[in-house]
């Protein structure tokens, strides 16, 4: 028996990138486990991951190309082979793109993080075709936009310092469920005496474990980061020398601030006045004291309509008290930016040769599949290309991006591991590898490693790499530039920018051994200032935002769907509902796994007490979720985890795997942010009824 132990990294879209060893014997992979030498990983794997081996070898795994042979939606195929395959997709996207290109559509976001199998040949493969550009929105835009008007780019804080603070911020999210490793850093804080504040709608069970939880209405984030500004400036908790040296407006942002009284924000938010009062306080006085205080914001709070703003807002906080000062201070949103990623080298903008296709929001991507060809939108979407992604799972508005994939007149083809809700609506349905199976590279969005992928095993079955089919393709289309013919490797040598100092020491042989490498990164970035701002300061006040039609001051905007803003929706539809991921669950992904599904039981509904009685639901009594654009059905759990006036629903369940054939999807809105053009999944109003009991035929 031949064993070996291979270096790999989890793929899945999570901050953490942990670092994993898989033990093959004889070609077979047995078993993953956390690398217990990298320093995030620490040994320890999330109960999802843990079990890859079985997800690799699952029997509903798809193993050979198929052919619809039902109707769409259906889940009926026919086995072909792979040239039949992909002489049937090259044939119909030359005649497509004879006509117009732009009518192809690549659909893909973060089934896999990797920077090889995610968008590197793929894009070359699109950007050579000429096709519609996609807009990936769906998660991140908002936040991510707002933070670079204000510090410049996604750079902050390092996971490896935050035990050392004294006060931790976790702001719109649940670590617990989607950030242990942070989590784990967060608990030796606790333990080291650090104070947890969890500031978020839902008692989520990370807020169970904090200190304090403060409950504040869905949306209304900025609004409370204005108020904590009023006290900080008012109470004089501010470093005047950081503001003076390092900040950018702070006369326009008291302005404001002092608009935004403890009274005016407690009203907005939801809370009471001392919550503001005492949260800011404890903020100023904590760095005021020469100690560490850091936020953890995360991505619940920017999907609502001034989800952008609410970030910004929250990353003014660390600059106005001068909490960058020390390395377990200042804000972490994402790690991203950070790594010097060569794009250019991996996607081949230059393939384009000058043309500049039409945009698609994938958010959006429901109403755009009904859209007839007209001047203003462009030729009507003839194919779909899916891959990393389950749109019919994942995009909002989901009856309408059901009835846009129903169309037969559009032909789809989707790379997948399993059979999901977007699978069984493809004409052509194509095996892709797993992790375990091919090479990749990452960043990370959550610390600062380099990591890499190695294959562990070959392909099971008649899978393929998704850089392998698009070579494949582009071979069928005749393209013969000498791009199309790189290896993974060679792609993935490629990956990082190995001129710039942050990745001086990027060579992608010596990262395959020793399966990661940190980037050469200041302990605290912003210590002495030098933001990636245009002014290098942290801006209060924004050029770029006011050239961009926006407030370039701070500011709150409130949520498309509330009972504030919007009163006489509320009427019919008086609750708000956010749908955060389920803990054994990653976005779509892991939801046929038959233990985690079994573990997070069926699609829950969690309502408060009273708004329970109210509409004589009972504990485990189905319920009725419903609004204008759709319903589902959930078993409802009363419970005061949320808040009253809040519904949560935990997402993202497969809708063929839902008792009803729908998920949380069947309510949220295609409507964009602020800013970022994202989604605004948690601004939602609906109503809830109870339903009637599901007959034995229905369950699942």
């Amino acid at each position: 028996m031949t064993i070996t132990h291979v270096r790999a990294t989890c793929p899945h879209d999570c901050p953490d990138t942990c670092a994993i060893l898989v033990k093959v014997e004889d070609g077979v992979a047995k078993e993953v486990k956390g690398d217990p030498e990298h320093p995030t990983t620490a040994g320890v794997l999330c109960t999802k991951v843990s079990r890859y081996v079985d997800r690799t070898y699952h029997p509903d795994r798809v193993l050979y190309p198929m052919r619809r042979v039902g109707r769409k939606g259906e889940g009926k195929f026919e086995r072909i082979s792979w040239d039949e395959a992909l002489d049937t997709i090259a044939g119909r996207l030359k005649d497509i793109g004879a006509r117009d290109p732009q009518a192809i559509l690549p659909y893909s976001y973060c089934g896999t993080m990797g920077l090889v199998q995610g968008e590197s040949m793929s894009l070359r493969f699109f950007n050579k075709l000429g096709a519609s550009l996609l807009d990936r929105t769906i998660c991140a835009t908002a936040g991510a936009t707002g933070y670079r008007y204000t510090i410049g780019s996604s750079i902050g804080t390092d996971l490896e310092e935050f035990q050392d603070a004294k006060l931790i911020l976790i702001w719109g999210g649940n670590p617990i469920a989607s950030n242990l490793h942070f989590w784990m850093r967060a608990q030796e804080a606790k333990r080291r005496g650090a104070t947890l504040i969890a500031i978020d709608p839902y008692r989520s069970l990370t807020a169970e474990k904090c200190h304090q939880h403060i409950a504040l209405l869905p949306g209304t984030d900025a609004a409370l980061a204005l108020g904590m500004m009023h006290v900080l400036i008012t109470e004089d908790l501010l470093d005047h020398d950081y503001i003076e040296q390092h900040t950018l407006g702070f006369e326009p942002l008291k302005a404001r601030a002092l608009e935004w009284t403890p009274e005016r924000t407690a009203d907005t938010c939801g809370i009471t006045v001392d919550e503001v009062v005492n949260l800011a306080r404890l903020y100023g006085q904590t760095v005021k004291n020469g100690d560490a205080a850091a936020i953890r914001i995360n991505y619940g709070i920017q999907r609502v309509r001034g989800g952008g703003m609410a970030v910004r807002n929250i990353a003014c906080l660390p600059a106005l008290v001068g909490a960058w000062r020390l390395p377990a201070g200042g804000i972490q949103l994402s790690t991203s930016a950070s790594f010097p990623t060569n794009r250019p080298a991996l996607q081949r903008p230059d393939l384009l040769a000058g043309r500049t296709p039409r945009t698609i929001n994938m958010t959006t991507i429901g109403d755009d599949l009904l859209r007839e060809a007209s001047p203003g939108f462009g030729p009507k979407i003839e194919a779909v290309i899916v891959y990393n992604a389950n749109p019919l799972a994942i995009a909002p508005d989901s009856r309408k991006v059901q009835q846009g994939f129903e169309r037969e007149d559009l032909f789809t083809v989707v790379l997948e591991h399993f059979h999901t809700d977007s699978a069984d609506y493809a004409d052509i349905l194509l095996p892709a590898t797993t992790q375990l199976e091919h090479v990749d590279a990452h960043l990370a969005y959550g610390h600062l490693y380099m990591m890499a992928n190695n294959a562990a095993i070959a392909p099971v079955g008649e899978s393929k790499p998704n850089t392998e089919f698009f070579r494949l393709l582009a071979a069928r289309m005749g393209y013969d530039d000498p791009c199309f013919l790189e290896s993974d490797d060679e792609i993935a040598a490629q990956a990082f920018n190995k001129n710039d100092a942050r990745a001086i020491h990027f060579d992608w042989e010596s990262l395959k051994r020793s399966g990661w490498k940190k980037l050469n990164m200041p302990a605290a970035p912003f210590a002495e200032g030098g933001f990636t701002t245009p002014s290098g300061k942290c801006e209060f006040f924004s050029e770029s935002m006011l050239a961009d039609g926006l407030d370039p001051v701070p500011t709150y905007i409130p949520p498309y769907e509330s009972v504030a803003s919007n009163p006489v929706l509320a009427e019919k539809y008086p609750l708000a509902m956010i749908s955060p991921p389920a803990r054994n669950f990653l976005n779509s992904t892991f939801v046929n796994v038959k233990s985690l599904r079994a573990t997070e039981g069926e699609p829950h509904l969690d309502i408060h007490p009273d708004d329970a009685a109210a509409r004589g639901i009972a504990h485990g009594d189905m319920a009725r979720i419903f609004n204008d654009r759709g319903s589902f059905i959930a078993r409802a759990r009363v419970t005061d985890k949320a808040r009253a006036g809040l519904v949560v629903g935990l997402s993202i369940w497969w809708k063929k795997l839902a008792s009803d054939g729908k998920n949380a999807n069947e309510v949220t809105s295609q409507r964009l942010t602020d800013m970022g053009r994202a989604p605004t999944f948690y601004d939602t109003l609906v109503q809830v009824e109870r339903a009637a009991p599901l007959t034995r035929d229905e369950t699942i």
